[in-house]
């Protein structure tokens, strides 16, 4: 076991996975250390408490970082679907992958002192197309791309167990979570009732919840024991078809149209296979050790995705008022000094949004003004946010001077309760287009409100635990 504090180093920290797993990492006490391609949009997405290694820095900047972290967690890769896999569309999978994970381990190799653990992802396409096979750690993998891309992928990861790192290589399914990943692109037809199985529907279809996933990696970091292989999927098992009808009960629509195999393979080629191939994975290695799933069935994880936080939203005269409680699981003191750091609400905010801040980020106090720029269906906001009242750590209240709505203030009440905090967030707010505002509110300003919000809520409970 480690101590309770070190420094973890993560690769693909600005992904769907790393946006949680950095604040779930910091939850445990650690330091992270960031490795990417642009040093403000890494701060911009993972908050003010990381720090930043540029991929374009160089080797020796990179064992350089090595030298002074402890754990090394590698989510490098580019999206398995998104384009048909062409040769230069391989070659590209393989080179976020394989090649990275490559430059990784040499620069592990030449760290002084040397991180002592590597956990570095891999996916559950290693298994191939398996039918109603049980597969665990130790099934060996078939001889098509995806599954040999994989194989070479942990084969990378393992060489460095000869610098006497321990290696955990996370096989991963499919994971589910608010504002991303592949819930994502499946609720729009889903919510519009013409979802359903993918394919026949009788394939397994291997899952886990985002936050799941956080803590098993966490987990790896933290605990000698694992090593080696380690399935990321939830202990409820569920083919296509048990998927698509428990999202159509969680989102009260019928689930029964599929998509056709055909239509699958013409529109992504070979790269269907990830959506056709049946793996029935079980969590083995989890489960030997102990490790506590908070999602182990597909009904639990659906339900916290797709309801959330508490969240009320009420019409007053011309203007609407949001309100929302969130238990925190931290002092009151750490809790202001959190939300009251600038640099961390672009990681409070879904990716979507694009969240930016203009010039330098000042500290917090009454009359201070922030600026910074966001995209809300695509369009492009600038924002002037000033704090008209500053109280810590018992409250705060921003208003907007400049941005979208005819209205906006906000209101952060922070309220101590046995160790923990109790943060109560109303926001009254008029939207655009006045003569019309009832419709702009309903259609699209609400909505959207309670996505930003229970998002925020979700980074929270990965942050300090619910």
């Amino acid at each position: 076991m480690f101590e309770l504090r070190v420094r973890v180093f993560v690769t693909g920290a600005t992904g769907f996975i790393g946006r949680a797993l950095v604040p779930r990492l910091q939850r445990d006490g650690h330091s992270v250390v960031v490795w990417a391609r642009s040093d403000a949009r890494a701060t911009a997405l993972l908050g003010a408490d990381i720090d930043v290694v540029s991929v374009g820095a160089g080797q020796e900047a990179l064992v350089t970082a090595l030298s002074s972290c402890d754990a090394v967690v590698n989510l490098a890769g580019e999206p398995l679907l998104g384009a048909r896999w062409t040769a230069s569309r391989r070659a590209v999978l393989r080179a976020s992958r394989v090649d990275v994970t490559e430059q990784l381990v040499a620069a592990i190799d030449a760290a002084s002192p040397r991180p002592r653990v590597l956990v570095s992802g891999s996916a559950v396409g290693y298994y191939g197309d398996r039918s109603d096979e049980a597969l665990t750690e130790s099934s060996a993998p078939r001889d098509d791309f995806l599954s040999q891309l994989c194989a070479d992928w942990e084969r990378a990861a393992q060489v460095a167990s000869a610098s006497g790192v321990r290696v955990v290589v996370v096989r991963t399914g499919v994971v589910l979570g608010r504002a991303g990943g592949a819930l994502a692109q499946m609720l729009p037809p889903f919510k519009l009732g013409a979802g359903g199985p993918i394919g026949m529907g009788r394939q397994y279809f291997p899952w886990i919840h985002l936050h799941d996933l956080a803590a098993l990696i966490a987990a790896a970091v933290q605990d000698d024991r694992y090593r080696g292989a380690v399935n990321a999927v939830a202990p409820g098992q569920a083919t296509s078809r048990a998927f698509a009808r428990a999202l159509g009960r969680a989102l009260h629509r019928p689930a029964i149209v599929p998509t056709p195999p055909l239509a699958l393979r013409a529109l992504f080629g070979d790269a269907a296979v990830v959506l056709l191939a049946s793996q029935r994975v079980e969590p083995a290695a989890a489960k030997a050790r102990g490790f506590a799933f908070a999602f182990p069935t597909l009904d639990a994880a659906l339900a916290d995705i797709l309801g959330g936080a508490p969240l009320t939203i009420v019409r007053r005269d011309d203007a609407w008022e949001m309100q929302m409680t969130t238990a925190v699981g931290a002092p009151i003191e750490d809790t202001f000094v959190f939300f009251t750091k600038a640099g961390n609400l672009g990681m409070l905010c879904p990716a979507a949004l694009r969240f930016r801040t203009d010039g330098p980020i000042p500290a917090l106090g009454e009359g201070v003004r922030i600026n910074y720029r966001i995209r809300v269906g695509g369009l492009p906001f600038r924002w002037r946010t000033r704090i008209v009242s500053w109280n810590p750590p018992h409250d705060f209240i921003d208003v907007q001077d400049a941005g979208p709505y005819r209205m906006w203030r906000h209101e952060h009440r922070f309220t101590a309760q046995e160790g923990r905090t109790i943060m109560e967030d109303r926001v009254s707010y008029a939207p655009p287009l006045r003569m019309i505002s009832w419709l702009v509110n309903g259609w699209f300003v609400a909505p959207r409100l309670r996505e930003i919000f229970r998002y925020r809520a979700d980074i929270i409970r990965l942050r300090f635990g619910a």
